[in-house]
């Protein structure tokens, strides 16, 4: 055994280098205790972290006459990962291994979270060298273990440091110290620790115990500050794929025109294109155009966010990577022509009965691998993608062409976050009309009080707050034109109006579709009804297809992408730029981050961008994201991304103190509303309980640095081109902290799972939901010959509006990937984070927390089995589910994650 040293060297200050291989972090830590007598930190002591059975360590601490200290041994376990450090091969693996014979694997520093009595300066730290235990692997897992002799006055610890030997990165899962005066204690690290070879930088982890800024040990205090500085970064450079740097950028990387000048896209961010944050990677300039970022094979993520490589956590990641790089471009090679259509109905039907024969790639079977729910081997080993039945699809065909259940999906389906209560009449547009043509809605209250059926007049029933739309109008109308001209799509302004029936569902009543003046002709609007004659109804069914297209678009690119992932990154990295993983907020909202910024990357690398998967498949097409622009900046304000600010926002709801959730909902039966309220009420309970115990006095919030400077940045810069609206919540006082911190983690847990888990269910039948119009309405201007092309074969019109086979069925993959629960997934309430499981305090009210999720899976149960809830039960009707917190794997059409980790 080497004997531990006892070292003066102070932490290093040199520049942070760059190296290659990429690691994870994790930032859960643990507390533990060598020598304390003060009342403070006796009841600090009960604070360490337990996370392993006690059996499992034999050894006990010693201290003799003769000794000097306390025998104190380490245990670190290193986890078993894919392309990490159990699987490397090579001349340096050989010498991995003989360093591992020679006891030389980690060097390991116990860093005391007091300053020396004496000089009142930072205590040397006490080192020892980890070897590997002969032998001893569990499940993967390799063990480590260094002797530390630490002094009776070093007092608690507060830190440890630790360097890797080695030539590659390895994944630390913790480090239990035994031999402790309390017993032993776990410090979980749950992260990458780079080579020193590649960076000289030791790895710092700090203890489990939360301290606010102004509470931190002395003797840590300057470790924490230097953290964050480095955690920073400079500014400057390029960004290399291990490191763990977090700074701002504009998305300026959408595009890519010097591949092609058609791909080049404007930058999203500033005056002109209002857009929130990225992650900032520092890429060269484009030659062709020097405002954007060339866009490299692998989009840069600090290595603490990029998906775990340790075996068990593989699967969300290999599975997308696969789809992106692998699938998505063999369907384009199976369907050649991507301009054709099913030719009838049923047709759509063999995606999911025979399916597509896939192309074999080199290693046999490996579609069957990565993707086991949509490939089926076939005779003669080949794969075929072949769907699987949407749920609704399975209990009603059906259910697509009826307009109750178009109505019911406003409240209960995908995206349940635009339907609005009408507050004004006569309907009338926003849009300067010398440009876009009158204002005026064509939709009349003669024409609805036709179709109520004399019920009501409109003056009344919006009085009642019964009538409800779908507004795409004023968004949609100025991209008409652009999207025009693009080959093989359409594109209108759209409203959609509902009435709420005394069952408490809502009816549609009318579409209206707008083309402003474009090509020398006047604006062109006609409205839609239901009708009972033929022509009519088909009229009917493909402005619906319009409309849905319109909704589709919307939830993809504002519900959906914008509102949850996008505005999120933000919140990500001024957390790690200005919390401490010490601060309390930062160990409260880190599980609801974990790898959305590596989602995000990938959004950004093939579906978001310029010719991916949106642009092609989606009704805006090259200007989905001008469009996503234009809606964070006529309608996304952070105070209005709390659930019940949004409801009130959409006439959805009152404020009524008196009311369950201290609201009175417009219509009682809104499943999203109902099941969303519940968890936005229990989120809101914990993050009290929470903030609570760490901010006793409000006065707190305001003296906390870190934590003013965090909110700071996120409305400055993160959303700096939002940072002058006066909506920005003030960060005074504890219940200004709760609103915000209770606002983030809906987001990313709840508005998340939402809008993302229900996409195959709702949308893998894509007549239900398609996601773009190819073709124009047959009474636009229509020759004599569409127009008798219409009559003969309505069938075919509608045909030709739905998406095309090729993206069809590129959108069908991406979405059953995206609505699959993985088996590593975490979900909300179900796991206690160890930090949190320290504190008796915080346990407790986690507990509670978590029983309060337990029993919203029973109150969702018993409504979906309710039959006086009939936009959730009845027949053919699935129920609604997508707010159950917990699920199995695999697309359930349920289960609410921590994070956005997909």
């Amino acid at each position: 055994m080497l004997k531990p040293q006892v070292s003066r060297q102070p932490y290093s200050t040199r520049t942070h280098l760059l190296f290659d291989q990429p690691f994870i972090q994790g930032s859960r830590h643990a507390s533990f205790f060598l020598k304390s007598t003060s009342k403070f930190n006796i009841e600090a002591q009960k604070r360490f972290r337990v996370a392993f059975k006690p059996s499992e360590t034999k050894a006990i601490a010693s201290v003799t006459e003769e000794s000097t200290g306390i025998k104190v041994k380490a245990v670190v376990t290193v986890k078993q990962t894919i392309g990490g450090l159990i699987t490397s091969v090579g001349i340096e693996r050989g010498l991995d291994d003989i360093k591992d014979l020679l006891g030389k694997t980690l060097l390991l520093e116990l860093v005391s979270a007091e300053l020396d009595p004496k000089t009142e300066q930072e205590k040397p730290t006490i080192q020892a060298f980890a070897h590997r235990i002969g032998g001893h692997v569990v499940e993967g897992d390799i063990r480590y273990e260094a002797d530390f002799e630490v002094p009776l006055n070093f007092g608690e610890v507060g830190a440890i440091f630790v360097e890797n030997e080695h030539h590659k990165e390895m994944f630390l899962q913790d480090i239990v110290l035994d031999g402790l005066p309390h017993g032993a204690v776990n410090i979980t690290c749950g992260s990458w620790v780079h080579s020193k070879y590649d960076n000289d930088r030791k790895r710092i982890f700090f203890t489990n115990k939360s301290y606010l800024p102004s509470e931190t040990p002395r003797g840590i205090r300057r470790l924490r500050e230097e953290e964050l500085v480095l955690l920073r970064g400079n500014g400057q450079g390029q960004r290399k794929a291990g490191d763990r740097i977090y700074d701002y950028d504009v998305y300026n990387d959408i595009g890519n025109p010097d591949k092609k000048p058609e791909l080049a896209r404007p930058v999203l961010g500033g005056k002109e294109h209002p857009y929130p944050r990225r992650c900032r990677t520092g890429r060269p300039r484009c030659e062709t155009d020097p405002s954007s970022e060339k866009r490299a094979s692998a989009f840069y993520v600090p290595r603490d966010e990029a998906f775990s490589e340790v075996k068990q956590l593989t699967f969300s990641a290999k599975t997308l990577y696969s789809l992106f790089h692998a699938l998505i471009p063999s369907i384009g090679n199976v369907i050649d022509d991507a301009n054709i259509g099913f030719p009838y109905l049923t047709a759509i039907d063999s995606l999911f009965s025979e399916g597509i024969e896939m192309p074999p790639l080199t290693k046999e079977g490996f579609w069957k691998e990565v993707m086991p729910r949509l490939f089926k081997v076939i005779a003669g080993g080949g794969d075929v993608l072949r769907f699987e039945v949407p749920k609704p699809m399975e209990r009603d065909k059906f259910f697509w062409f009826k307009d109750e259940e178009f109505a019911r999906q406003t409240l209960a389906g995908l995206n349940p976050y635009s339907i609005k209560l009408v507050t004004e009449w006569p309907l009338k547009s926003e849009l300067d009309p010398e440009i876009y043509g009158p204002p005026e809605s064509a939709i009349t209250s003669e024409l609805l009080e036709a179709e109520i059926g004399g019920v009501t007049r409109v003056d009344k029933a919006i009085r009642e707050k019964k009538l409800f739309i779908l507004d795409y109008h004023d968004l949609l109308l100025p991209f008409v034109s652009k999207v025009r001209e693009i080959k093989g799509t359409t594109l209108y302004g759209s409203r959609t109006l509902f009435f709420l029936t005394p069952e408490g569902t809502l009816r549609p009543l009318a579409i209206e579709l707008t083309r402003p003046p474009m090509d020398g002709k006047p604006q062109w609007k006609q409205v839609f009804t239901p009708c009972y004659h033929s022509t009519g109804c088909w009229l009917w069914r493909l402005a619906k297809a319009h409309v849905l297209a319109h909704d589709s678009g919307f939830h993809q690119l504002v519900s959906h992408w914008l509102r949850t992932h996008c505005v999120t990154e933000p919140y990500i990295i001024a957390t790690n730029r200005q919390l401490s993983v010490m601060h309390p907020i930062h160990r409260l909202l880190h599980p609801h981050f974990r790898y959305t910024m590596e989602i995000n990357a990938l959004a950004r690398e093939s579906l978001i961008n310029a010719g991916g998967i949106i642009e092609t498949s989606f009704s805006p097409g090259k200007y989905s994201m001008e469009m996503c622009s234009a809606a964070y900046d006529k309608l996304w304000r952070f105070d209005h991304e709390a659930l019940p600010n949004d409801l009130i926002s959409r006439g959805m709801a009152i404020e009524d103190l008196t009311a369950p959730h201290g609201l009175e909902l417009t219509i009682d039966d809104y499943p999203f509303a109902n099941d969303g309220l519940y968890l936005w009420d229990a989120i809101k309970q914990w993050v009290s309980d929470y903030v609570n115990h760490y901010y006793p006095e409000s006065g707190l919030v305001a003296s906390d640095a870190e934590l003013q400077a965090w909110w700071t940045e996120i409305r400055t810069v993160g959303h700096a081109d939002k940072k002058d609206e006066p909506w920005w919540p003030e960060l005074k006082t504890r219940h200004n902290l709760i609103d915000i911190i209770t606002t983030i983690i809906w987001v990313a847990s709840g508005h998340h799972a939402a809008v993302n888990f229900g996409q195959y269910p709702y949308a893998g039948y894509f007549p239900n939901r398609p996601t773009i119009a190819r073709t124009k309405m047959p009474t636009e201007d229509p020759t004599d010959e569409e127009w008798k092309l219409f009559l003969e074969k309505p069938e075919a019109a509608l045909l030709a509006t739905f998406p095309s086979k090729l993206q069809a069925t590129r959108v069908m993959a991406v979405l059953s990937v995206l609505s699959n629960h993985s088996p590593d997934e975490e979900y909300i309430g179900e796991e206690i984070e160890q930090a949190w499981a320290d504190d008796p305090i915080i346990k407790a009210a986690f507990e509670k927390f978590s029983g309060r999720l337990k029993q919203l899976e029973g109150i969702i149960d018993e409504r979906n089995a309710n039959p006086k809830f009939l936009n959730r039960h009845g027949a053919g009707i699935v129920p609604y589910e997508l707010l159950k917190p917990f699920s199995k794997p695999g697309i359930t059409g349920k289960g609410v994650p921590y994070s956005i980790s997909i």
